[in-house]
């Protein structure tokens, strides 16, 4: 393929099985004049495998909105960058959204090679509903925020999907159960593939006790996918969205106000969002 002036390329790299590049990206990474690496001491290793020599240039977390506006001077006096993160598709978690948002601002192209993603991959094994899902990444590291927001997402009856750090496992596990209960449908893939890749579907609790007697299971990146919270006969009519946006609401809101604002957002009912969220309320306490 042909390498265009001024354009960034957002390229998925492999989540941890090198066979998994597609050779679209590996032109791309090859012809392009730089690549903005998450970390370029971990991708410069990545290249090395495949024998690409392109210079490197660091746009992570810390750096992304000063670097990327000299990403676009880059693009604008005509380079060519592919952006890639320390695995996977970049952006889903990772940074790059300050970037790709410039370079649309600034009127270059982005051109997206698609690949390897945590994400789709858990999902496509999990034995999860796939039909209707919540990507949630990671959950606040501080375990008050991390079981607010948890608790917010009790109800929500679409698949859940998170993305874990393996030194808050354990916690976040917990945390879990505590908010969804014993018996939520849980799946982990730890490692996708690596040597190590862990699958496992079960429940939540089971999964915590599993986890915690076995110190590999707290290794590696995880994805965690759960199951959405089934509905009572008493929800019938009211949607995904709905729920979803009164489960929001109640972080900030007193309960009727968020069912007010909920209803006027999404067409429902005030009251029949009203006696939900009364019996959510309830039910917590």
């Amino acid at each position: 393929m042909s390498i265009e002036a001024g354009t960034l390329y957002i390229v998925a790299t492999p989540l941890g099985n090198l066979g998994d590049i597609s050779a679209r990206a590996l032109e791309v990474l090859s012809a392009v004049d730089t690549i903005a690496a998450e970390d370029t001491r971990h991708s410069a290793r990545l290249l090395q495998h495949y024998g690409i020599n392109t210079r490197l240039i660091a746009l992570h977390e810390h750096n992304e909105r000063q670097a990327s506006g000299g990403i676009v001077r880059r693009l604008q006096a005509g380079e060519s960058i592919a952006l890639i993160s320390d695995a996977g598709t970049p952006l889903i978690s990772d940074p790059g959204y300050h970037l790709a948002r410039a370079v649309h601002e600034a009127g270059l192209r982005l051109v997206p090679l698609p690949g390897p993603s945590a994400l789709t991959t858990a999902l496509s094994v999990s034995g999860l509903p796939t039909d209707h899902f919540c990507f949630e990444g990671f959950l606040p590291a501080k375990g008050g925020a991390r079981r607010k927001r948890l608790e917010a997402l009790a109800a929500e009856p679409r698949t859940l999907v998170f993305y874990e750090a393996p030194h808050r496992i354990l916690d976040t596990l917990q945390d879990m159960r505590d908010a969804f209960g014993d018996e939520r449908p849980a799946f982990l893939a730890r490692e996708l593939t690596k040597s190590f890749e862990t699958l496992r579907l079960t429940t939540l609790a089971e999964l915590c006790e599993w986890v915690a007697a076995d110190p590999n299971q707290q290794r590696g990146e995880c994805v965690l996918v759960l199951g959405g919270a089934e509905r009572r006969d008493d929800e019938e009519g009211l949607p995904d969205e709905a729920l979803r946006t009164l489960a929001i609401l109640r972080e900030e809101l007193p309960l009727k106000q968020a069912a007010a604002l909920a209803a006027k957002l999404t067409g429902e009912k005030k009251n029949a969002l009203y006696k939900y969220a009364l019996e959510q309320e309830n039910s917590d306490d």
